[in-house]
């Protein structure tokens, strides 16, 4: 027999208007801000490489924790992708959440510490919605990324110039969710459906997988994504490594960059220990040493997002983007 399950039925759902929000539209950084400043040696190297592989036609992937849009710097994400220094962008579940939200009622983010005490916490019904919608997308072979993208772009979403999904739509680049079951507020509803999930997630797995495959030559950067980030890309790189021996190509000579609020002392191009806590830290081991043993650069640069992703942004453009 199996286990007692929770019935979401007995769930109350309440609408977004009445919950309190710590983001809003004025958080969203205009691309013309005036920042503070930031200096760091490989922000110039990696944006150097950035415009090299566009000019070569590889892959210039940026994988992000949901906390890059939580720091406002949606516009640079959009302008990224429409100036082609962007041609992949990969988030986890969490990401699509806040920009649904931004897109349609112009705020996001509720206190855990408030709404979880009171059992109300991600029980929103417009965000609940995103269930619907992915279930639309599993029944026409879509992948969950570009089927969020599609209903923000064409649906009555009043602030969808803010959406980086609706953007990669419009924009015909690739944006792909990766997302872990139970890991975020939509999976408390009752209209969650699990295969629908996978399925649309798995079909983004895949595409991501192929956009790997156009590596060499090319740039992956990870900002703020520990885990996710680290090793969905570690499985791409596997499968776009087979295949390419199997075609007697490689795909050795790239470029990696984590941007992270993590501080890394010594040399971040060698492994830590096993001894050190921070051998755990994936995108330290994964991304910045053993993806890139055999040909390939690694750079490590810390600070805020809300800092880092601009001035990489208005590097690039200074540089020729």
């Amino acid at each position: 027999m199996p286990f007692p399950a929770f019935d979401r039925r007995r769930l109350k759902i309440q609408p977004l208007a009445q919950r309190q929000h710590d983001l809003n539209l004025s958080h969203l950084l205009p691309l013309d801000a005036p920042l503070p400043p930031f200096e760091h040696p490989a922000l110039g190297t990696l944006a150097d490489r950035l415009l090299q592989a566009r000019s070569r036609g590889a892959a210039r992937i940026l994988v992000m924790g949901a906390h890059v849009l939580r720091a406002g710097v949606a516009r640079y994400l959009i302008d990224l992708m429409a100036r082609g220094l962007i041609t992949h962008i990969a988030m986890n579940g969490a990401g699509p959440i806040h920009d649904w939200e931004m897109a349609l009622i112009g705020a996001t983010t509720e206190s855990v510490a408030r709404y979880i005490q009171t059992g109300e916490f991600g029980l929103w019904e417009e965000t609940g919605m995103m269930n619907d919608v992915i279930f639309e997308g599993f029944a026409e072979g879509l992948g969950l990324g570009e089927t969020l993208g599609r209903a923000i772009l064409e649906g009555p979403f009043p602030h969808k110039e803010t959406s980086v999904l609706a953007a990669a739509v419009r924009l015909n680049v690739p944006l792909t969710v990766h997302v872990g079951i139970g890991y975020d507020i939509i999976h408390e509803h009752e209209n969650c459906d699990g295969a629908a999930l996978g399925q649309t997630s798995y079909q983004d797995f895949l595409v991501f997988a192929e956009s790997v495959t156009k590596l060499e030559g090319g740039v992956l950067l990870n900002f703020g994504s520990a885990v996710m980030g680290p090793e969905v890309y570690l499985k791409a790189l596997s499968m776009a490594r087979n295949v390419a021996r199997q075609e007697g190509k490689q795909i050795r000579q790239f470029t990696t960059g984590v941007f992270d609020l993590v501080p890394l002392e010594g040399d971040t191009r060698q492994q830590a220990p096993k001894s050190d806590p921070r051998y755990y830290y994936r995108p330290w081991k994964t991304i910045l040493v053993r993806t890139v043993a055999d040909g390939g650069e690694s750079f490590y640069i810390q600070g805020d997002h809300r800092l880092t992703l601009p001035h990489l942004y208005r590097e690039a453009l200074q540089r020729g983007g």
